[in-house]
């Protein structure tokens, strides 16, 4: 019978395992399995073996199906999909970015940008007969997908196109799989028919013959040692006039006749553009995913270490004190749970979003655009918060947490990259605040640099109340009165997500106005590069009112009281901790009194000591078993002394 403590986990659990909560508990029985664990032990080249063969592992679970239409051998549940596959973050990174790029990169680019003339590479890669990688990247334009140098030249003489890397900048780089194990590249180039560029598209390219030789025109090379993730073959490819049939265009969007003539339906080119990368949306929803499910597991070895290990007696009581009752210890763990808990409500609701979207069930026209900006928002909240928890779960394991049989320096660094691959932090938080200074309009969404600051200095609504549900839920909450946000009670959730939405709002108009202003000085680029930090601080504050609001949401979606209370009071922490961390910002623009923010600092000491009995409870709640820790230092000592004299089977 369950206690009242594992009562209260189990309803958190629930919560935070959200819409496909039995495909996580189904995945929990999967990969209790000694063989899906990484061994720190292998070299490189030996990780990367046992890596292929742990995906073979995985395509038994039928995870990979769930991603794929079922005209094409799926299931169609991409949420599904990307829910299951999250859950390999709990054993090896290495084993999840793999799979990533072959069901979700190369898989997804097939599925989500070509047509039924590629439905048979899709029946091959699922069940990894065929497998691939994701040719985006170039040496000389990491970020900058719509000035690729790569080119696919069209021939109407053969009907082929020649795909060929024209200067050493146009080098495809960093690509998973391409080092030693993919035999085919979705690349993304330059189409040019009739002599005429038509901007970037898609193109499976072989690269590799069955027997793992570099097909004609193609070389391909290894980055060899990384920071992380060493059983990920990353590696570059150059090509030099590689032919590939007219066929091999992914032509979703656009199409090539055989004579080379070119057709769209959708006629702007950046439209379309963005059109081709919106489709690729999974990979960026999934890589916060996996990047909280690293901090989650971080965040549980060192909480129950916390609760393990003593350090210094009491004068009082002689006795040793366990590390979990200092309040340093507190304050540096548990508001980094409460913010797990935050994004973990956050990427449900994303994951949700992203599956309606694809299957056609939200029709809005304006969903998808939404679904990029949120993606991308996550995608920086996730993964650096991964940064940040993994490091400050090492530091509070001390010594214990550098050795790599406890885990948290392999989860640092296999998780390091995260904050730049499928967009780098800084780029994606400046997408995010874009789209809020171009108010999800139409009909500046291709403007270029000046179009846009011409837009912002018009800019003269609300635009955070005007194009968002936040009006509507802060209404829900409460009914406004005429008190400032200083007056009222910051315990209330009303007034908290008042104050969210207050900061960002300001930190919109007044980025228009700064562009405004500046742009009648100087030219559109300069503005820009003025207000970018500005402009990068009002992303991140539309970021953290979304992630604030997700959890609120989710608190209302749990039934038992006593977990829904616990709840509440974890999502006080996330909020004045937040607060705490932005109080300078607050009391500067007059947001807050000094006193406010003094209440704030002591509302966070009260919080962390309320929450230190249920400190287990909520790491239970995060859902990663304890036997999927796999850190020695969590063990009975006396266990680990009876294996050390055991005798040896020879």
């Amino acid at each position: 019978m369950a206690t009242g403590r594992e009562s209260i986990a189990a309803n958190l659990r629930a919560a935070l395992d959200g819409p496909w909560r039995d495909v996580r508990e189904q995945a929990r029985t999967h990969l209790d399995d000694e063989r899906l664990y990484g061994d720190p032990y292998l070299d490189y080249r030996a990780a990367r073996a046992r890596v292929l063969d742990q995906m073979h592992l995985v395509s038994s679970f039928g995870w990979a199906e769930k991603g794929y239409k079922l005209g094409h051998g799926g299931t169609g549940e991409p949420g599904a999909a990307v829910t299951a596959l999250e859950m390999l973050a709990y054993t090896d990174l290495s084993l999840w970015v793999k799979c990533g790029v072959q069901w979700g990169l190369f898989g997804g680019a097939v599925e989500n940008l070509g047509t039924e003339r590629h439905k048979t590479y899709i029946q091959e890669l699922i069940p990894l007969d065929l497998l691939g990688c994701f040719a985006m990247t170039e040496t000389g334009h990491g970020s900058d997908v719509a000035n690729l140098e790569t080119t696919a030249t069209y021939d109407p003489a053969t009907q082929e196109f020649v795909v060929h890397s024209p200067t050493p900048g146009a080098r495809k780089d960093y690509i998973g799989g391409a080092a030693e194990h993919a035999r085919m590249a979705a690349v993304f180039a330059q189409l040019i028919t009739g002599g005429e560029s038509q901007g970037v598209h898609c193109f499976l390219v072989p690269i590799r013959d069955a027997a793992g030789a570099d097909l004609p025109g193609v070389t391909t090379s290894d980055c060899g040692l990384k920071g992380g993730l060493p059983g990920v073959d990353n590696g570059r490819i150059l090509f030099d006039q590689v032919r590939i049939p007219r066929e091999n265009l992914l032509n979703r969007y656009a199409d090539v006749e055989p004579d080379g003539t070119y057709s769209s339906e959708i006629a702007n080119p950046s439209r379309r553009f963005f059109t081709t990368l919106g489709t690729l949306v999974r990979g960026r929803v999934s890589v916060g995913g996996a990047a909280s499910a690293g901090a989650r597991v971080a965040l549980s070895i060192a909480v129950r270490y916390a609760e393990k290990r003593r350090q210094f007696a009491d004068p009082d009581t002689g006795e040793e004190t366990v590390l979990m009752d200092y309040r340093s210890h507190q304050r540096r763990l548990l508001p980094l749970v409460a913010r797990s808990y935050a994004l973990s409500f956050a990427q449900n609701d994303l994951v949700l979003r992203m599956h309606l979207v694809q299957t056609g069930q939200d029709v809005d026209p304006n969903a998808q655009r939404a679904l990029e900006k949120r993606a991308a928002g996550l995608k920086v909240a996730q993964t650096r918060h991964a940064t940040r928890a993994i490091q400050e779960c090492r530091e509070a394991c001390g010594g214990a947490g550098y050795l790599t049989e406890n885990r948290l320096v392999t989860l640092k660094a296999d998780t390091d990259v995260f904050t730049t691959f499928e967009g780098d932090n800084l780029v994606l938080t400046q997408l995010v605040a874009k789209e809020l200074l171009t108010a999800y309009s139409d009909e500046v969404r291709d403007l270029d640099a000046l179009g846009w600051v011409r837009f912002a200095a018009t800019m003269a609504r609300d635009v955070v109340r005007e194009r968002s549900g936040v009006r509507q839920m802060i209404q829900r909450l409460r009914d406004r009165g005429d008190e400032s946000v200083d007056e009222a009670d910051l315990s209330r959730r009303s007034v908290q997500l008042q104050l969210f939405a207050d900061r960002e709002d300001y930190l919109v108009r007044t980025a228009a106005h700064r562009l405004r202003a500046r742009a009648e000085e100087t030219g559109p680029f300069e503005a820009f590069n003025n207000a970018q930090d500005h402009i990068l601080t009002a992303g991140t504050a539309h970021i953290e009112r979304l992630v604030l609001e997700a959890f609120i949401d989710g608190i209302a979606d749990i039934e038992d009281p006593d977990a829904r209370a616990l709840a509440e009071t974890v999502c006080d922490l996330f909020v004045y901790t937040t607060i705490e961390e932005n109080q300078a910002w607050f009391i500067m623009h007059r947001f807050m009194s000094v006193e406010r923010a003094k209440n704030v600092r002591r509302g966070v000491n009260e919080l962390v000591d309320r929450l230190r009995p249920d400190a287990l409870t909520l790491i239970e709640g995060l859902g990663v078993p304890e036997r999927m820790l796999h850190a020695v230092m969590l063990e009975d000592p006396k266990s680990l002394a009876e294996q050390e004299h055991a005798p040896v089977a020879r």
